[in-house]
């Protein structure tokens, strides 16, 4: 009889294992749990140093994981003044100009989260902003992550005087004369004004990604897959486990940009398996286009403005070859598709890879908008959905005036993120939040995804509320399904013998509160690998 490290004892235990949907009591041995019911049935794996912890009347569920985030290269997405919902166009020209101001010499003005929306009536525009800082060069990065706004000043400095071309659809935005507008769509873009802004020091950035792990440990979450391996990632995650145990579990999956070489193929294939404790290396991740609200995602036909109607990928084809590259060799696979046409160029693109796609999860991002057959496609072929329904709730409206709607039109707004429509087409669906995009809190995400509309704001018209999911759905987008759409439900993802005692533990029960109350409800504490993390 195996003897176990500790019991945990609580109100009920949603294990969300099909053979024993909940329980009262569970042991766990060595990381993992060792037995799994009512008290009578896990006394017998006492021991005399078995830890006994009774939560009360608390629920416990399998640990939160958060599909899809950017914890070290969102440290430089969610640099400077946080612009997140603020408007008007005027009040942000406002803080722009206190915060040139009070720059040092040397310094800029850096910036993120700034709503497309505020450039609706004059177009985008970095130039705008040039009375407000003066000769302080400005980095605003849109809310999107994949755009920016900045000033004459910052075009200087970067040496940005009129088109480039990059190896990819990436844009400098110029006049009809060709000077440059002061708006950078897509990364090489802003790769080349972000490669001289003043870096923060090592021990800073460890310091912001410690707070922020354990920020997010905090709100109840025990993992999280990370969709890029940003540069320093391994050592910033190494350096943290020298001093403690990481308080969550994290997933790198290296991002392979559009115009990859073979080469850079074979370094993300080389640092797969990578690691350490609590933390490594494991698939990789695609972009097939950008964003709706900046023009650059992939429509089957162009927005009203004639935009969004290319891949990032000059030639499409290459994504497909170097898609096959990682099926083949059993690598998972994760590709951020936003627009129909992309969407469908992902899973034809699988669907070509054959049995081969067998060995190895794979997955598409965000899919903000798809028509009827592409929901069906997803089923037929057992590619998982990792979604982010709150960028929905936050970023659009329901009378569709929004940036995003208008440029979609009704019809394809319509279709915009089908959640309910695919978990019941029988696909995984994989939820998160994208952070820095939007914030890690999975309460809010969940109480969003059951709404259609932000929690925090019951004064605002649900969006699509007939793609709402239930309480057990959002549950199992952060628990089950995500580890499905990982290929990891052998290990995590429901509380069974043998899985890793990754747990949150609620102070209510999150299949019986309401939305607004699932918000709010506090966390008593999550485990990792049967320890307490929070």
């Amino acid at each position: 009889m195996t003897v176990a490290d500790a019991i945990i004892l609580a109100g009920t235990i949603h294990t969300l294992d099909p053979h024993m949907p909940s329980a009262t009591a569970l042991a766990i041995r060595d990381g993992r749990i060792a037995a799994v019911g009512r008290f009578a049935d896990v006394e017998q794996h006492r021991g005399p140093n078995t830890v006994i912890r009774d939560f009360g009347d608390a629920t416990i569920v399998p640990g939160l994981n958060d599909s899809h985030t950017h914890v070290v290269f969102g440290l430089d997405l969610a640099r400077g003044l946080q612009l997140t919902d603020l408007g008007p166009l005027e009040e942000v020209h406002r803080i722009v100009a206190d915060a040139a101001t009070a720059a040092h010499l040397g310094g800029w003005v850096i910036g993120w989260g700034l709503d497309p929306n505020l450039f609706t009536d004059i177009g985008f525009s970095g130039r705008s902003f040039d009375d407000a800082t003066g000769p302080v060069p400005m980095f605003l990065r849109m809310r999107d992550g994949h755009s920016a706004i900045v000033n004459s000043a910052a075009l200087a400095a970067a040496s940005i005087t009129g088109p480039v071309d990059f190896p990819d659809e990436s844009l400098i935005d110029v006049d009809d004369d060709g000077t440059p507008t002061g708006y950078l769509v897509e990364f090489s873009a802003m790769d080349l004004v972000t490669k001289v802004l003043p870096q923060e020091g090592f021990d800073i950035r460890a310091e912001r990604l410690a707070g922020l792990l354990n920020g997010m440990a905090a709100v109840g979450i025990t993992s999280t897959h990370v969709m890029d391996y940003a540069e320093g990632s391994g050592k910033l995650a190494a350096h943290l486990e020298s001093t403690g145990d990481l308080p969550l579990r994290l997933r790198f999956s290296p991002m392979v940009n559009a115009g990859a070489s073979m080469e850079e193929l074979e370094e993300a294939a080389a640092l797969q398996g990578t690691g350490g404790r609590r933390w490594r290396v494991e698939g990789v991740k695609f972009f097939i286009d950008g964003t709706i609200d900046n023009g650059s995602a992939w429509l089957e036909k162009p927005d009203i403005y004639g935009e969004n109607n290319e891949s990032v990928w000059t030639d499409p084809d290459d994504f497909q070859k170097a898609l096959g590259f990682f099926v083949e060799r059993g690598i998972p696979t994760a590709t951020h598709a936003i627009g129909d046409q992309g969407v469908r160029y992902v899973l034809e693109a699988l669907e070509a890879a054959g049995d081969s796609r067998g060995l190895a999860a794979h997955r598409i991002e965000h899919i903000e908008t798809i028509p009827d057959d592409l929901v069906a496609r997803f089923a037929e072929l057992g590619v998982a959905a990792s979604m982010q329904p709150v960028h929905g709730t936050h970023h659009t409206r329901a009378d569709r005036t929004d940036n995003w709607s208008v440029r979609l039109g009704a019809e394809r707004a319509a279709h915009g993120w089908r959640c309910r429509d695919l978990r019941e087409a029988g696909v995984t669906v994989a939820l998160g939040s994208d952070w820095p995009i939007t914030p890690y809190d999975p309460r809010a995400m969940m109480a969003d995804s059951i709404l259609r509309r932000p929690v925090e704001r019951p004064d605002v018209e649900p969006v699509q509320p007939e793609q709402a999911l239930t309480a057990l759905m959002a549950l199992e987008g952060y628990t089950s399904h995500a580890a499905a759409a990982a290929g990891l439900g052998a290990e995590t993802g429901a509380i069974s013998v043998g899985k890793l005692a990754d747990l949150t533990v609620f102070d209510q029960d999150p299949l019986l509160v309401t939305p607004d109350e699932l918000a709010k409800t506090a966390v008593v504490t999550t485990f990792v690998g049967g320890l307490p993390t929070h």
